[in-house]
C-alpha cells in the first residue's frame, strides 16, 4: 500500500529540518575554528572572510593540551577496561548462579542509579582525603583516583546491562561446554562472552563515554599535572580574552575518539541496546 504523499512531504520536511538543527551547530564550530580571533568576536558571518588553520597549531601551546590528552586517555581507557571486567564478572555470577543476597545485590545496583551523581561528591572527596591522610596513597589529585569515581558511575549500569545480556544466551550453551571438559571460567570466556559481545562493547562504549566527557568530578578530583580534558578546555579562557577559535579547533579535536568509535563500534553499539527488546 502506498503511503500518502502529505506524510512522505511531511517525513521529507522533518528530516531535513531535523537535519539542519543537527548540522548547523557543526558548521559554526568548524567554520569558528578556522577564522581569526577578531573574526570569531566580531559579527558572525555565514561565509568567512579569511580561513586559517592557526588555530588548530596554538591550541597545543596555549593549554598543555597534550598532558590533557593523555590524562583523558589513561583515566578513561582504565576506568572502561575495570568496568568491563568486573561487570563481565559479577554480571555472570548473577545470571548464572544462585547465592544468598543475590535480590538484594542486583536491587542495590539499580538503586544506585537514581541518585544523581553530585551527592557523591562531597563523601568521595572526604575519603580520598581521609584514606590519603592515613595510609599515604594519594587518591585526591592523582588519575586512580579519578578511575575508581569514575567506575561508581559506570559500573551498575554495565553490571545491569550484562546481566539481561547474560540471560539472553541459552544456558544449554554453558551445560554443554561443561560437559565437554570446560571449567565455568572456560564456559564463561569461550561460549558466553563471545556470544555476548554486542553488550559487552555497548558497555564499553558507555564507560568510556561517561569518563571521557565528566567534568564535575574531573575539576574536584584533579590538579594541574592530572586535570583532563573536559576540564582543560577552561584554560582558553583567560582574564583578558577568550580564544573562541581555538576553544572550537580544541572541542572538535577532542571529540574525534569518540566520534570515531563510535562509528566504527556502531552495530555492534546498537545490538548491544536492543538485546532483549523483540522477542
Amino acid at each position: 500500500m502506498a503511503l500518502p504523499r502529505s506524510f512522505l512531504w511531511s517525513r521529507r520536511i522533518f528530516l531535513t529540518l531535523l537535519t539542519g538543527f543537527v548540522l548547523v551547530p557543526v558548521y559554526v564550530m568548524v567554520s569558528s575554528s578556522l577564522k581569526p580571533l577578531a573574526d570569531v568576536t566580531g559579527r558572525f558571518r555565514w561565509l568567512p572572510s579569511s580561513l586559517t588553520i592557526r588555530p588548530y597549531i596554538d591550541i597545543w601551546s596555549t593549554v598543555p593540551l597534550a598532558r590533557y590528552f593523555v590524562n583523558s586517555l589513561i583515566v578513561a581507557g582504565a576506568a572502561t577496561v575495570c568496568s568491563v571486567v568486573i561487570a563481565v564478572f559479577s554480571a555472570y555470577a548473577v545470571s548464572r548462579y544462585q547465592f544468598r543476597g543475590k535480590r538484594v545485590f542486583t536491587v542495590t545496583v539499580l538503586s544506585t542509579q537514581m541518585f544523581p551523581g553530585i551527592l557523591f561528591l562531597l563523601p568521595l572527596f572526604l575519603l580520598y582525603v581521609n584514606i590519603g591522610n592515613a595510609t599515604g596513597i594519594a587518591l585526591f589529585g592523582s588519575r586512580g583516583g579519578l578511575i575508581l569515581t569514575y567506575l561508581t558511575f559506570s559500573l551498575p549500569f554495565s553490571i545491569w546491562m550484562l546481566i539481561g545480556y547474560f540471560d539472553s544466551v541459552p544456558r544449554d550453551l554453558d551445560e554443554a561446554a561443561l560437559v565437554d571438559g570446560c571449567g565455568p571460567l572456560g564456559a564463561l570466556f569461550r561460549i558466553v562472552v563471545p556470544a555476548a559481545i554486542p553488550g559487552i562493547v555497548a558497555v564499553a562504549v558507555y564507560a568510556f563515554m561517561t569518563a571521557w566527557g565528566e567534568v564535575l568530578f574531573a575539576s574536584v578530583m584533579t590538579n594541574d599535572t592530572t586535570r583532563t580534558l573536559a576540564v582543560g578546555l577552561q584554560g582558553y579562557s583567560t582574564l583578558n580574552d577568550v580564544y573562541w577559535n581555538q576553544i572550537m579547533a580544541a572541542s572538535l579535536v577532542v571529540s574525534v575518539p569518540v566520534v570515531a568509535g563510535f562509528l566504527l563500534l556502531q552495530r555492534y553499539l546498537v545490538a548491544g541496546l536492543t538485546a532483549g527488546a523483540v522477542k
